[in-house]
């Protein structure tokens, strides 16, 4: 699984150097549960004694067992060590029991960790929990880095919608398909199995009913081995007119199919539901389906990161309804001109400050491809 080079922080002024170097090992272990431990937040725990590594982990695929879980068993005995762990500790007995109780049990000294979990069931009640039985509790080291670490799972929890990436591939003038409407490949196979990269570090893949007709994708993750990370893959549908001889809906039931709609016909819905296909009715709007309402309906369903792939028209509707949340933009050395299929459908407005401007994150070359990374 991949995680993204975060911006270096310095340590906290009033914690040891060594703090930022476990920190960062933490959450470079966590980002190996992206898009698989949904609609658990994916933690990164490290325990350590005398500045040396006794126990490390991550969550697990499905969510279980924790990271706290995971570094202890490694570690054995913790006793007067201190653990590093990337999203305070759950409080609460859910399907297991509170891994406060379990750091608490394990004679863990300190506990360093840069923010609290914004879950109701746990929202400082880990770190109470940890201070009345006499743990130190250090917390705000690399703040920033682990709210990016779990923007996901944060932003379900503060704004009931999932963290949305949009990945545009397109030519230097900003197109993404001939005049002709033939666009494979306009990017290079580096950039492409970059792309793969991405669907597995996401809990889905997002596209609309036009894309899923005109391409019939399948949306898997493919080439690199990483066939038991394949996201759910989620077609906006309305009228659920996805064709039940697709290569979406003939794989339903080997990979998880949701298709969001408003007032489909019924007979549509027993067709796709029959192939395996989850369907999640969503309010409509205008031009389809109420796309706000959409992701908090999906997130209520548990996911929490979305990769979105569809075509212009989505993209420019994401972006007017202040949804997206991270660019991935691919450039090929390709130059398509006027009368070709723009990566962008219309926006909305005159003036330069009508439009939406985005930070610059990252830049990097695939291949003869570029990539930059982009946020709000």
């Amino acid at each position: 699984m991949i995680s993204r080079s975060l911006s270096t922080n310095c340590a906290h002024p009033k914690m040891p150097n060594s703090d930022s170097r476990w920190m960062q090992l933490a959450l470079s272990l966590g980002a190996r549960g992206l898009g698989r431990v949904w609609p658990n937040p994916a933690v990164g725990c490290v325990i350590v004694r005398e500045n040396h590594l006794i126990g490390r982990g991550w969550t697990q695929p499905g969510g279980r067992p924790h990271a706290e879980t995971m570094a202890l068993a490694q570690a054995k005995d913790a006793k007067g060590a201190t653990a590093y762990i990337t999203l305070e500790p759950c409080a609460h007995t859910g399907k297991t029991p509170p891994c406060a109780t379990a750091l608490i049990k394990a004679g863990i000294s300190r506990v360093v960790c840069p923010i609290k979990d914004p879950d109701p069931r746990v929202s400082g009640k880990g770190f109470a929990m940890l201070r009345a039985a006499g743990i130190k509790v250090d917390t705000g080291l690399m703040a920033s880095k682990a709210r990016q670490a779990n923007a996901g799972f944060l932003l379900g929890k503060e704004s009931a919608r999932p963290f949305i990436t949009l990945k545009l591939a397109a030519s230097l003038d900003g197109r993404i398909a001939t005049a002709t409407g033939e666009s494979r490949w306009i990017t290079g196979a580096q950039a492409r199995a970059y792309v793969h990269l991405l669907r597995a570090n996401h809990d889905a893949v997002l596209i609309g009913s036009g894309t899923a007709r005109t391409d019939n994708p399948m949306l898997d993750i493919r080439g690199l081995g990483l066939t038991s990370a394949n996201p759910v893959r989620v077609v906006l549908d309305s009228g659920l007119s996805l064709p039940p001889e697709s290569r979406l809906a003939l794989s339903a039931r080997d990979i998880p199919l949701w298709i969001c709609h408003t007032n489909a016909p019924q007979k549509n819905q027993q067709v796709l539901a029959a192939l395996g296909a989850t369907l999640i009715k969503v309010a409509p709007s205008e031009n389809g389906v109420d796309l706000l309402a959409t992701m908090q309906s999906l997130a209520k369903n548990g996911l929490t990161r979305i990769l979105v792939e569809g075509g212009g028209k989505l993209a420019a509707s994401l972006i007017k309804a202040g949804l997206v949340d991270q660019l991935e933009v691919f450039h090929a050395g390709l130059l398509l001109g006027a009368g070709s299929t723009p990566a962008l459908g219309v926006l909305c407005g005159s003036a330069l400050d009508d439009f939406p401007r985005f930070k610059l994150l990252e830049s990097r070359t695939l291949g003869n491809d570029t990539l930059t990374v982009w946020s709000q």
